[in-house]
């Protein structure tokens, strides 16, 4: 038992020093790639941004590594979104903890021309990570938190939407409703949940549809204003952790806990059925959150995913 210990001790730490060391080489690798390709830019911008997006996938390949490599792997269940992968998309994760983004690299990364194509949305404190100069020039969204910074924010996503994901041309929006963890934003969903007799969550908090709104409203199908290449699907994602105890990034980057599965459960939506109005669309995506509490519930109880919301 002892010497099982020691075995595990020293693993944890040959995994932390491979991860320090693999973010010290390839990031500045990578941004020393896009430096010396920066004129392709005045020849065609197109194609300086797929290479560009080529090398982000290749980066984000790295961190996929992390949770294989400790046995961390993603089922998934429900629609199947490999029909597609092509259509512009805006895809909506719950979220739990800081094994989330790495979790959804690694689910993404085997599928072709899908993460050179993603464009992030995230809270502003990512930026400030070691992926953030990366994030930034990539072309992702840094939203500030904060009842004081919301209007500001959505205007900013505004016209992020046209200047970087529309003239790049990528594909999917990845998008956190909830606006943080779970952990974090539980009590204060209860509260507002208990104070506009909405239904009590355990497994979810109250999604917010500020951004969902600004993004289907400049970006989503509308023959009106003519963005008929606009978004065409939302996917709404529900992940479930085993026994309902979230992964967190240092146990993927030390991979002391033992192998398990996260369930992603796909639904998926076709943008133009979706309500316009925004107490319409509110309401719409309260009922998908209480279809995933529903579920999760479900799962936590018996160990089996339902096939279906309940």
């Amino acid at each position: 038992m002892k010497v099982k210990s020691i075995w595990k001790t020293l693993q944890t730490i040959i995994r932390f020093v491979f991860v320090f060391v693999n973010n010290l080489y390839c990031i500045p690798v990578h941004v020393v790639w896009l430096f010396f390709l920066f004129p392709l830019r005045w020849v065609s911008e197109e194609w300086y941004w797929h290479i560009e997006g080529i090398f982000f996938h290749w980066l984000l390949s790295m961190v996929a590594l992390w949770s294989y490599s400790a046995g961390y792997h993603i089922r998934e269940l429900g629609d199947d979104i490999s029909d597609i992968i092509d259509e512009k998309t805006v895809i909506l994760f719950n979220h739990q903890s800081t094994s989330d983004v790495p979790l959804i690299m690694a689910a993404f990364n085997s599928r072709n021309n899908l993460h050179n194509n993603i464009l992030w949305i995230m809270d502003r404190v990512f930026q400030k990570t070691n992926f953030g100069l990366v994030s930034w020039y990539h072309g992702d969204f840094f939203i500030r938190a904060g009842k004081e910074h919301r209007d500001a924010s959505l205007k900013a996503l505004a016209n992020h939407m046209e200047g970087f994901y529309m003239k790049r041309n990528r594909k999917w929006i990845v998008l956190f409703p909830e606006g943080g963890f779970l952990k974090n934003r539980k009590a204060t969903s209860q509260r507002f949940a208990e104070k506009n007799n909405l239904p009590h969550l355990e497994n979810v908090s109250l999604p917010r549809v500020g951004a969902l709104k600004i993004i289907l409203e400049e970006v989503g199908i509308s023959p009106e204003k003519k963005t008929l290449n606009g978004v065409k699907y939302l996917v709404d994602v529900t992940v479930a952790y085993p026994n309902g105890e979230p992964l967190d990034l240092q146990t993927i980057v030390g991979g002391w806990r033992e192998p398990c599965e996260t369930i992603f459960h796909y639904r998926i939506y076709p943008v133009e059925k979706l309500p316009t109005k925004e107490i319409d669309l509110t309401n719409w995506l309260y009922e998908r959150y209480y279809e995933k509490e529903a579920m999760l519930q479900e799962y936590y109880n018996t160990g089996v995913f339902p096939t279906s919301p309940l």
